[in-house]
C-alpha cells in the first residue's frame, strides 16, 4: 500500500473514485441518445475556459464548467434549429474551442506547453487539494441529477416524442443533460484528460451493455467498471510512471473485449435455460392434447 502515502496520490485517487462513478453516470444517457461523442466535443470547448482561467489567474476548473456549460448549451440549441448546417456549426465549435484554449494559454504569464498537456492527457501531480474540492462539489451535482432524475432522463433519451406527449419538458431535459455532461467533462479533465475523457463515459457503459439486460443493471455495473479501472489505471500509472488518462481508457477497452468475450456464452446459457422441457414441447406439438389436470370444468 505504498501509493496511499503521497499526498498527491492521495487526492489522486479521491478525484479518481469521483471520474469514475460520475463519467458513466451522465454518459449512459448520451448512448442512449446516440451522442457518444458528446463528451468529445465538449471537452474541446473547455480548453478555451482553461486557457481563460491562466490568463485570468483564476481556477482552470471552475473557468471550464462555465466556459463547458455554455458551449453545451450552444450545442442543443445547434440540434434544435441548425439542421440543415448543424454539423459545420459544430465543427467550427469544437475546433474553435481549441484552438482558442491553446492560444489563451500561451498568452498567458502562468500557462505552458506543459500546463496545456496535463490539462489534455490528466496528470496525477498537478490534482491539488482545491481541485479535489472543487471535483467534490461538481461530481455531487452530475449524481443528484443522473440519479434523482434517472426515470425522467431515461426517457427522454430513449424516446422524445413519447416523452412529450406524456407531458415531460423535453427541452428542458435535454439541456441538462448537456449541461451534466458538461460538468463531468471538466470533473474528468485532471485525472483522464480533456481529448480522452469521452472514452470514459461510453466505454464503460459499452461494457456493461454486453451482460447486462435492464437499464437499472446496466446504470450500476457501467459506474462499477468506471470505477474499477479509474483506480486501476491511477495505482499503475503511478508505479510504471505512464499517462494516467491513457491507462485508464486502455483498461476500460480491455473489459469491454472481456465482458464482449464472455457474452457469447452467457447468451447461450440463457438460451438452453429457456428452452422448454419435454413435457412442454409435447404440449406444444401441433394436436396434442392436455391432460385431465389441464382442463377447466
Amino acid at each position: 500500500m505504498e501509493f496511499l502515502s503521497p499526498p498527491f496520490m492521495q487526492r489522486a485517487l479521491i478525484a479518481a473514485v469521483l471520474v469514475g462513478i460520475t463519467a458513466p453516470a451522465i454518459g449512459i444517457y448520451l448512448v442512449q441518445r446516440r451522442q457518444a461523442l458528446m463528451g468529445d466535443g465538449i471537452g474541446h470547448i473547455a480548453m478555451t475556459g482553461v486557457g481563460l482561467g491562466f490568463l485570468m489567474s483564476a481556477n482552470p476548473v471552475w473557468m471550464a464548467t462555465l466556459v463547458a456549460v455554455t458551449g453545451s448549451v450552444v450545442m442543443e440549441l445547434i440540434r434544435w434549429y441548425g439542421r440543415t448546417r448543424g454539423d459545420i456549426a459544430l465543427a467550427m465549435l469544437f475546433y474553435g474551442g481549441m484552438a482558442g484554449g491553446v492560444m489563451l494559454i500561451n498568452l498567458s504569464d502562468t500557462g505552458s506547453n506543459a500546463n496545456l498537456t496535463s490539462y489534455l492527457f490528466g496528470s496525477l501531480s498537478t490534482v491539488s487539494e482545491e481541485d479535489v474540492v472543487t471535483i467534490g462539489v461538481l461530481a455531487a451535482l452530475v449524481v443528484l441529477v443522473t440519479v434523482g432524475l434517472r426515470r425522467q432522463l431515461f426517457a427522454v433519451s430513449q424516446d422524445e416524442e413519447f416523452a412529450r406527449v406524456t407531458g415531460l419538458p423535453v427541452r428542458v431535459l435535454n439541456l441538462l443533460v448537456a449541461v451534466t455532461a458538461a460538468v463531468t467533462v471538466t470533473v474528468a479533465m485532471r485525472v483522464v484528460g480533456l481529448l480522452l475523457v469521452s472514452a470514459l463515459m461510453v466505454v464503460p457503459v459499452a461494457a456493461a451493455q454486453q451482460i447486462a439486460k435492464s437499464f437499472r443493471v446496466t446504470f450500476v455495473l457501467s459506474v462499477v467498471i468506471g470505477t474499477a479501472v479509474t483506480l486501476a489505471g491511477t495505482v499503475t500509472s503511478y508505479y510504471q510512471d505512464v499517462p494516467p488518462g491513457a491507462t485508464i481508457v486502455l483498461l476500460a477497452i480491455a473489459a469491454f473485449v472481456a465482458l464482449t468475450a464472455l457474452a457469447a456464452p452467457l447468451a447461450r446459457r440463457r438460451a438452453r435455460a429457456q428452452e422448454p422441457g419435454p413435457a412442454e414441447r409435447a404440449l406444444e406439438a401441433p394436436g396434442a392434447r392436455p391432460g385431465a389436470d389441464d382442463v377447466c370444468v
